[in-house]
């Protein structure tokens, strides 16, 4: 009996193992976006966390206010980040609903 339990977890495992990777190409390819500054800078990535593309609006560049621009950048790197999480959190959680998880807060 005990065997049979542990023969059914390992199987439970290999599976969960093999939707992680599948989950894990997907968030690779899934693009994610965000702009700030009234759309005077754009970042793009993926929802596995990679930046692919900053765009600046050339208007955004003021050589008198380098901290404006600055900011800004960083404000939407960061929403960029935080939609890849999110991304990520939604899909991890997918996978891992199958599954008799304990709940572990913050694990996905």
């Amino acid at each position: 009996m005990i065997d049979m339990d542990m023969q059914q977890m390992m199987r439970q495992a290999q599976k969960m193992q093999q939707e992680l990777a599948k989950t894990q190409e997907k968030l690779s390819q899934t693009e994610v976006s965000a702009s700030a500054g009234g759309g005077m800078v754009k970042v793009a990535g993926t929802a596995d966390g990679k930046i692919t593309s900053i765009t600046i609006d050339p208007e955004a560049l003021d050589p008198e206010d380098v901290d404006l621009l600055q900011d800004t950048i960083l404000a939407a790197v960061n929403e960029c980040l935080d939609s890849a999480q999110d991304v990520a959190n939604q899909q991890m959680r997918g996978v891992a609903g199958g599954m008799n998880l304990p709940n572990i807060p913050g694990l996905f």
